[in-house]
């Protein structure tokens, strides 16, 4: 782990290396081609995000941290969208996620074996979603929704309980359905970006208790999912920008009788490589949360091709 955060903080620092090129007339795809940007009709879109969380604490039924075997989930999630209209305002496209979990004390590493016992090591494909973005209004073309609904394709299979009482776990074995709002404003001079992010994620599906089969994989059906982003950036170039960020999530009751929250900060960066091809590095620290919340860490790094 203490690897992983050197890794981002080594990219984060050359990303402000790169601050002494000079300026560029034009703006770059890093500074203009933020979420709540749109594509033009034609223009393809193409994300490869991978991220790593790893946890050895959690909260009690309260507030309390406690110590529990390492668990580590890697995620990874591709995205592709194309603008669909002449006025670029709708683009849409697909999402897929691959997964790989340990659970009960295993290494970091173990997860990119991709290996699969049905028990505490999982792996595979498990949701594609159909999507589509939005500029709703035409004269606020930094404002945007996208709304994606998430088809579970993993194979069901009953819960395990070994001796050493670890429970099998993959991905929320419902359909859900998500909406992002997303809003930014470039200010400064353009060498600063305030960004912000709201989410709605509807969980379908039957209460925990009334599931039967996979219980650990439904604990969040039938509740909303709203987590709160707010990113602030700094550009030391036209090619490259510095973040930082706090979230604030809940998962909300809808019936399930179970939910959640959460608070997290976080620092990354990203850079353009070429005037196709971005990449982005990211570190996130979950400090406190409620009802059994994990309090770990997330390391992230992505790829995004704008063609």
């Amino acid at each position: 782990m203490k690897k992983l955060a050197l890794v981002l903080i080594a990219l984060t620092i050359s990303f402000i290396g790169f601050s002494q090129e000079e300026e560029e007339a034009t703006r770059s795809n890093v500074q203009e081609f933020t979420p709540s940007k749109l594509l033009k009709k034609g223009q393809w879109d193409i994300k490869f995000f991978n991220s790593l969380y790893t946890q050895t604490e959690q909260t009690d039924s309260r507030s309390k941290s406690l110590e529990i075997a390492r668990q580590n989930f890697f995620t990874n999630t591709t995205e592709v969208y194309t603008g669909v209209s002449n006025n670029s305002r709708i683009n849409v496209g697909l999402i897929f996620q691959v997964r790989s979990n340990t659970l009960g004390g295993q290494s970091i590493s173990d997860v990119f074996k991709f290996e699969d016992n049905g028990n505490d090591l999982r792996s595979g494909l498990t949701t594609i979603a159909p999507s589509i973005r939005i500029q709703p209004f035409k004269n606020i073309s930094n404002f945007s929704l996208t709304s994606s609904f998430y088809i579970p394709v993993f194979k069901d299979q009953a819960d395990t309980v070994p001796t050493d009482n670890v429970f099998s776990y993959l991905d929320l074995r419902s359909y859900a359905w998500e909406t992002k709002f997303f809003y930014d404003k470039t200010f400064g001079g353009n060498n600063w970006q305030l960004f912000t992010e709201v989410d709605f994620k509807y969980n379908f599906g039957d209460d925990e208790a009334e599931a039967g089969e996979n219980s650990s994989e439904r604990f969040a059906n039938n509740s909303l999912n709203l987590p709160i982003s707010i990113f602030l950036s700094y550009f030391p170039s036209s090619k490259s920008t510095i973040f930082v960020n706090t979230q604030q999530a809940f998962l909300i009751d809808l019936g399930n009788d179970f939910a959640q929250n959460s608070t997290a900060f976080g620092f990354g960066g990203k850079y353009q490589l070429t005037d196709v091809l971005n990449i982005e590095a990211s570190l996130s620290k979950i400090v406190r949360g409620n009802n059994f919340q994990g309090l770990g860490q997330t390391f992230s790094i992505g790829l995004r091709a704008l063609l």
